[in-house]
């Protein structure tokens, strides 16, 4: 798709008031259902359009309308308008549709700011070695913070000055307090790296010669083993969106998945794909203490911590930067 075109624009601005209205966690629950059924139609030998498009695209990928459309509006709502249905900006679960007409025209204003942002980061040495939508989602939601809530990147300066910039006051605070002990964070983290890579070591096979003959893309066989562990894992939060109590309490793993696959398939080592996944863990665990305890809107701890461990892996594996990576040939 051009991405200035009039029908690029109209999607995404129409992508980004669906995702205000069904809410960010919603919105990417849908979102990864799409990167799923596009990635069965590349296995297939199809076309790479739904998935490349329209889940991880400009129609409604999570950093247009699949996520942070939703984020921005609840902010808005939360913080200006005062209408948020939760009452609160962190309350990615409730669906927007019935706030106002305004709450849902900043989801759509917000997805045209962040797919010509994404524009801009293609463009950006270093910038473009992360994965530049959870860049985008990243940089753009510390600006919306600032301008719905008046706080600055790491959040409220009191709930910092109670609790200590990386505290997490015995996870009452915490993001996903249930997952955060560090004993616990690192084994589920062994399990979730060692799924994501299984996955990623039998599709990669099966996709490489179709992208050899010419039958699927080179994209889409290098997206599809990358990615399908992140849209398993998303789908997985329909618990947390619809459940309550402890049965909300589910795993919170596609930042683990994405770190693991994207280790594997720069090294082609499992072994190495795990212990990203390990790492990954506990740089989403900083995130979520350095980003989100203290704040008053939603800065997504996977996201976060996928924009910073994509970076720190092509750094460390790409031909073109150190190239560690020919060590595991």
């Amino acid at each position: 798709m051009e991405p200035w075109s009039a029908t690029t624009l109209l999607f995404v601005f129409g992508g980004g008031i669906a995702g205000a209205a069904f809410g960010a966690l919603w919105g990417v629950i849908l979102c990864a259902l799409i990167v799923l059924v596009g990635c069965v139609i590349v296995m297939s030998g199809g076309s790479d359009f739904i998935l490349l498009q329209v889940g991880l695209g400009p129609v409604f990928g999570p950093h247009v309308g699949g996520f942070g459309a939703g984020l921005a509006a609840a902010a808005y709502a939360a913080g200006i308008k005062k209408n948020h249905p939760g009452g609160a900006a962190k309350d990615i679960l409730s669906p927007l549709v019935d706030t106002s007409w305004d709450v849902l025209f900043v989801g759509g204003v917000y997805a045209l700011v962040a797919h010509a942002f994404l524009q801009l980061e293609a463009k950006i040495p270093i910038i473009n070695q992360t994965d530049m939508l959870a860049c985008n989602l990243l940089i753009l939601g510390l600006i919306v913070r600032f301008i719905c809530f008046r706080e600055g990147i790491f959040g409220s300066s009191e709930s910092i000055k109670n609790n200590g910039l990386l505290g997490t006051a015995d996870y009452s605070i915490s993001w996903a307090g249930w997952q955060s002990p560090w004993g616990r964070l690192i084994v589920l983290a062994i399990g979730w790296g060692a799924l994501s890579v299984g996955l990623c070591s039998v599709i990669k096979p099966v996709l490489d010669p179709l992208a050899a003959a010419g039958t699927i893309s080179g994209a889409g066989a290098f997206v599809v083993p990358l990615i399908i562990g992140w849209a398993i894992a998303i789908l997985n939060l329909i618990c947390l969106q619809c459940a309550t109590g402890s049965v909300q309490k589910v795993p919170i793993w596609h930042c683990q998945a994405i770190l693991a696959a994207l280790a594997f398939l720069l090294t082609g080592s499992p072994v190495v794909g795990v212990i990203a996944a390990v790492l990954g863990a506990i740089l989403q665990e900083f995130c979520a203490r350095l980003f989100w305890n203290h704040g008053s809107t939603h800065i997504d701890p996977p996201a976060t911590a996928i924009c910073f461990g994509t970076l720190i892996l092509n750094l460390l594996f790409k031909p073109e930067f150190l190239n560690l990576a020919q060590y595991f040939q």
